[in-house]
């Protein structure tokens, strides 16, 4: 997949569709959890091929959630921390590459960091420097 630089005007544009995909993915995610111990043993029994009705809905909750990720890396974004709904834009400023930075639950785009500075090296966006 050919490298995809957003500025932060575009960035902001493909938010609100980034925030549904996240919300379907942290949806699909908190379903596969809660079913997880119900689903395990008939995982491990697999072999045997019988059915279970908790093992279709683990099943298409997985497919909605790799769904959700393809689309979003289909749109040159990339997937963070999927517990924490972390994405990044690859961006550039100051001539050189750095990540806009975007967390299930923020309103806005309103972050950015290093490319090797991570979560913790996040910084407050200034207009100015995109």
């Amino acid at each position: 997949m050919q490298t995809r630089y957003y500025t932060l005007d575009e960035a902001k544009a493909a938010l609100p569709v980034v925030k549904a995909l996240m919300s379907q993915m942290q949806e699909a995610r908190s379903e596969i959890l809660r079913l997880r111990p119900e689903i395990w043993p008939v995982l491990q029994k697999a072999a045997q091929n019988g059915g279970n009705a908790a093992a279709g809905s683990v099943y298409s909750q997985f497919d909605k959630l790799e769904t959700s990720v393809k689309a979003i890396l289909n749109m040159g974004i990339l997937v963070k921390d999927m517990d924490m709904g972390l994405v990044d834009f690859l961006s550039i400023r100051d001539g050189r590459e750095v990540y806009l930075c975007w967390k299930h639950g923020e309103e806005d785009l309103a972050f950015w960091h290093d490319v090797n500075a991570g979560y913790g090296g996040r910084q407050p966006i200034d207009p100015a420097d995109f």
